[in-house]
């Protein structure tokens, strides 16, 4: 079992910065990929970002590459999502989530767990 618990969203302007964490208990974490959803108002849950157990595989929606980076620390539990020159567009609540590494990784359903989302607000 794996519970997770996000933290550092907010408000913030457009071109702005927040990083968040994805903070895990149970020792299993480092077995497991940790991915980062959004979901906005109206709208299905979508893929942000994904990284492997070790961090040698990381994948990025193609609407956050270049400005989002996924990071995680195993020793201490917790995963990360830097996000730079944020857009309106980005507003959304932010789940991160875990699961064995597959194939496939964009789905809501290739994760077994999540974390209960953490507001993110850009404003223009």
């Amino acid at each position: 079992q794996v519970q997770l618990v996000e933290s550092g969203g907010g408000l913030v302007q457009a071109g702005g910065s927040l990083k968040l964490s994805c903070a895990a208990s149970g020792r299993t974490f480092s077995r497991y990929a940790m991915g980062w959803f959004r979901q906005a108002p109206g709208k299905e849950r979508e893929f942000v970002a994904v990284i492997n157990w070790s961090g040698g595989r990381i994948y990025y929606a193609d609407s956050v590459k270049g400005r989002f980076t996924i990071s995680r620390d195993n020793a201490k539990n917790t995963g990360y999502l830097q996000m730079n020159s944020l857009k309106p567009e980005d507003t959304a609540v932010y789940y991160c989530a875990a699961g064995l590494w597959k194939n496939r990784y964009y789905l809501p359903t290739d994760y077994d767990y999540w974390g209960q989302g953490t507001q993110v607000t850009v404003s223009s």
